[in-house]
């Protein structure tokens, strides 16, 4: 970052940090909001854009090598007239950037010309166009999608530093999503009733990204498929450097067929629930007392000051003023034996956790309880309690889903088959991926603020997608052209504008 610039956000934060001053604050005999006598006005010359940061991303494809990528092996289009695969890929990715929530949002980006300035582009694809262009895809071509992800990537995992290779989380769960279309190729009922599709998500646990999406009918079980995405996702992680792979999943993921093919490799490592069968409740009945050992699950975070009171816990008051029967834990013990399952040749490590329960109505307590909890690993180093830790961590997963959900709203089904509502969902995804390199590309500057860099990029890589949103796009700017540049000047202040302007040195070196 040059001194100017330097200077200018020095300036900023100084004002605004004056504003917020509470040992400057005079006494005002009126509300705060003061504005009256608003007129709106449209400029002649002066041309501004809300979302700023989508320059930003923009060079970021350009840099990684997104764009040639996706031109080099997806041929979808048999003459460019006018557009480029990588025109409509990028085209979904960048709406859901600026806030779009569906299809016919490109429309508003369509018809914002200064939005299409700050790109450099002439016109973009309109929903229609976007919609015949998921069309196109096969199961094939979704594949290839996935595979240019992975390979460009692979060279902003080489920007990290040492111990970011240490091990990878490779997660794997399905999710619903629901429909209410009815001329919807592939759509089915699922298990709770839902009409829809039943996507595999496989994802990265350390940074969030996704790894492959793949689309399913609705009545598919969780586990279909999931080996061939397991093994890209290998293949990928181990290209890319790390040293182990630990493979996360839950007891749909328990495929005993594959165990064997993966423990092969040293270098992998899993841990999947299984379901409590009579035969295994039986083996965890039998084991002798001092097999079990107290669980101690550790704080979610350490106290800085003073602790502070628990909140009283309205809903278990209720639950006991209306004597509604109620199961409460009293604590929790864990175990190990060897188990081979019936598909494997080989035995492997069983982590077994009792939860012990306290069945309740009213004030009155009817009985004590317990219940299993199966763990299969071939993990034969670290401790039972470690085990269970690093398999409950999966469970993040799940704020992954609601992101791509809610957030960037990958995960829906505008289209009307189910190959072009999986290329809708992989290319809409990567605004997401896009979040998790724009957090990774910038180096940890050696020295005094190497730990802050560090801070700042586990923030960005832990951000909620509109908070991110709001943070990095919503940038408003003023779009000059001149000198043979496309300057963004940016027309306020905000505390993140140092991590944006060293991360936009970073990529123009």
């Amino acid at each position: 970052m040059n001194k100017i610039i330097g200077r200018k956000l020095a300036n900023g934060k100084r004002r605004i940090e004056r504003r917020l001053d509470k040992t400057i604050l005079p006494q005002i005999d009126q509300p705060m909001f003061t504005a009256s006598n608003i007129h709106y006005e449209v400029a002649d010359r002066v041309r501004g854009l809300a979302y700023g940061g989508i320059g930003a991303f923009h060079l970021l494809a350009r840099r990684i090598g997104l764009i040639g990528t996706i031109d080099r092996r997806l041929h979808l289009l048999k003459i460019h007239l006018p557009y480029h695969e990588s025109d409509h890929v990028l085209n979904l990715a960048y709406n859901a950037l600026c806030d779009g929530t569906c299809l016919q949002d490109l429309e508003l980006r369509r018809n914002d010309e200064v939005f299409l300035d700050a790109l450099g582009a002439r016109r973009i694809p309109d929903p229609t166009t976007a919609g015949d262009f998921c069309r196109r895809f096969q199961a094939a071509d979704v594949h290839t999608l996935i595979d240019v992800a992975n390979e460009v990537r692979l060279p902003i995992w080489a920007r990290q530093p040492a111990s970011f290779f240490d091990q990878a989380f490779i997660d794997m769960d399905g999710t619903l999503v629901p429909t209410d279309g009815e001329c919807k190729a592939g759509v089915d009922i699922a298990y709770d009733g839902t009409w829809g599709y039943h996507p595999l998500v496989v994802s990265l646990g350390n940074t969030g990204e996704v790894l492959s999406v793949v689309n399913r009918s609705g009545n598919r079980p969780s586990h279909e498929g999931a080996a061939a995405e397991v093994d890209r996702a290998l293949r990928v992680c181990l290209e890319g450097g790390f040293r182990k792979v630990l493979l996360r999943g839950d007891t749909d993921f328990s495929q005993t067929t594959h165990l064997d093919r993966w423990a092969a490799d040293p270098r992998v490592q899993f841990i999947f629930g299984l379901d409590v069968t009579p035969a295994r409740h039986v083996m965890a009945d039998d084991l002798p007392a001092d097999a079990w050992k107290p669980l101690q699950r550790p704080a979610r975070y350490q106290v800085q000051t003073q602790p502070r009171c628990r909140p009283e816990r309205v809903k278990e008051r209720i639950v006991r003023e209306r004597a509604f029967k109620n199961i409460r834990l009293q604590s929790e013990d864990v175990a190990e034996f060897s188990y081979r399952p019936v598909a494997c040749q080989q035995a492997y490590r069983m982590i077994v956790i009792r939860k012990n329960l306290a069945v309740e109505q009213g004030e009155q307590r009817l009985f004590n309880d317990y219940r299993y909890f199966f763990y299969l690993t071939n993990d034969w180093e670290s401790s039972p309690a470690d085990i269970v830790f690093r398999a409950n961590d999966r469970c993040n997963q799940e704020n992954l889903h609601a992101q791509l959900k809610g957030g960037v709203r990958a995960l829906q089904a505008p289209l009307d088959t189910l190959e072009s509502n999986w290329a809708y969902m992989v290319m809409v995804s990567l605004a997401w991926n896009l979040k998790a390199w724009w957090a990774l590309w910038p180096q940890e500057s050696p020295g005094r603020w190497q730990e802050r860099h560090r801070e700042e990029k586990q923030t960005v890589l832990r951000m909620e997608f509109k908070t991110f949103v709001n943070t990095f796009m919503l940038l408003p700017c003023q779009i000059v052209r001149g000198g043979r540049r496309l300057i963004y000047r940016l027309l306020n202040w905000t505390c993140w504008q140092g991590l944006l302007f060293r991360t936009l040195d970073q990529l123009r070196c």
